[in-house]
């Protein structure tokens, strides 16, 4: 048993009305997620229930087509959190794809908790009926494109990678939105698409008249997986027990990372995102399995040291229950000195105004993390 899993044993969390009582929410609350129908949809949908039946919070979740649509909101402060993914999270953070216009730049993204539950992955599916077996395989297929979701083209992109393939090699075809693309696959109108294992709309896929296939990935392919995280760099191997074709079965091998990431902005009330992280730890008892995979939402499953920082209210939390320590604190000052060193980037290349952005930009951010030695991704 390791250290978190002990210390929240020892809390005895429970759920209900009485732990409810103390939560101070709003009683209407807000948040974007994917699709109608994704995986983050729908575990967002489950909290919202949880938050109903035990504080009587009503939360509207909000469907975004892509990594923008689900950060402008958060942004201007018309919802107070996004349930998002590495796109409106690590991305919006560094400033990068359709973070890196103009009128966007790096976001002082943080983080209240994130789904790290091991239990699905986040991989490319093709139609069943192709006779696909590896991502090589891919060569000259259409493989969807998400106008204005940079997370999931980069995430197609690493799974190319892996096959030794690139946007060159395949027909790209563009969809307007996550939904979208896999009712393409469903209809014939695109062979691959991104999604997580237990996405509804993978379900549907299964079901449908083409089936769904999820091809491999080898963990002893170090070549493979290094060009692979070459370009997405958050992905590891996992071996997924839930999602479409995978329930009832021993698992599927493939990748995976945290989604979805609960996140709100700096400037975020950090009472409010105090009472937020902790009504998603005390009522984890109510919503776990009420979503398939949503139980990497648990407090022992959470990762103190990811790539984008916590909130302070979030981190208030953490360290009353004792699962925050001195070397998670080094790791998150570490990640807001990267912020703000993107952030100083920005308005420096501002000031300049370059005839060409997008090649100041990507010159200035580059120079500003090598200066900070920070790692440079991107």
């Amino acid at each position: 048993m390791n250290y978190i899993t002990s210390t929240i044993a020892a809390l005895g969390l429970t759920a209900g009305m009485a732990a409810a009582q103390e939560l101070d929410l709003p009683s209407q609350m807000s948040w974007t997620a994917y699709d109608t129908g994704s995986a983050g949809y729908n575990q967002a949908v489950a909290i919202g229930a949880a938050l109903q039946d035990a504080a009587g919070v009503n939360l509207r979740v909000l469907p975004g087509k892509n990594d923008v649509s689900r950060t402008e909101p958060l942004r201007q402060g018309r919802v107070e959190f996004s349930a998002t993914g590495v796109g409106g999270s690590f991305m919006a953070q560094e400033g990068v794809f359709d973070f890196g216009a103009e009128n966007w730049g790096p976001q002082p993204i943080r983080v209240l908790m994130a789904n790290n539950g091991g239990a699905i992955n986040l991989a490319v599916g093709v139609a069943g009926d192709l006779g696909i077996e590896e991502f090589s395989d891919l060569k000259g297929k259409r493989v969807a494109y998400i106008v204005g979701a940079p997370a999931l083209n980069v995430n197609t992109e690493a799974y190319l990678a892996y096959g030794g393939l690139t946007w060159d090699d395949v027909e790209r075809v563009d969809f307007g939105g996550f939904g979208a693309s896999w009712t393409g696959l469903i209809e014939g109108q695109v062979d691959a698409a991104f999604a997580s294992t237990n996405s509804g709309k993978a379900y549907e896929a299964e079901a449908g008249p083409r089936g769904l296939f999820w091809p491999p990935i080898d963990p002893e392919n170090t070549e493979a997986l290094d060009r692979m995280t070459a370009i997405a760099p958050f992905f590891t191997p996992n071996k997924a027990v839930v999602g479409a074709t995978i329930d009832g079965t021993d698992g599927y091998q493939g990748a995976g990372y945290a989604y979805p990431v609960l996140t709100a902005i700096e400037s975020t009330d950090a009472d409010l995102v105090y009472n937020m992280t902790k009504a998603m730890v005390e009522l984890f008892p109510q919503y776990d399995g009420k979503a398939p995979g949503i139980g990497g939402w648990a407090l022992d499953k959470q990762d103190m040291e990811w790539v984008v920082p916590y909130h302070e209210g979030a981190i208030r939390y953490f360290e009353e229950q004792g699962v925050w320590n001195e070397e998670a604190q080094a790791h998150n000052d570490n990640l807001i000195a990267r912020q703000e060193a993107l952030a100083a980037a920005w308005e420096e290349t501002k000031a300049a105004s370059p005839d060409d952005w997008e090649a100041a930009w990507s010159e200035a951010r580059r120079k500003a993390l090598q200066d900070g030695g920070f790692d440079v991704v991107f």
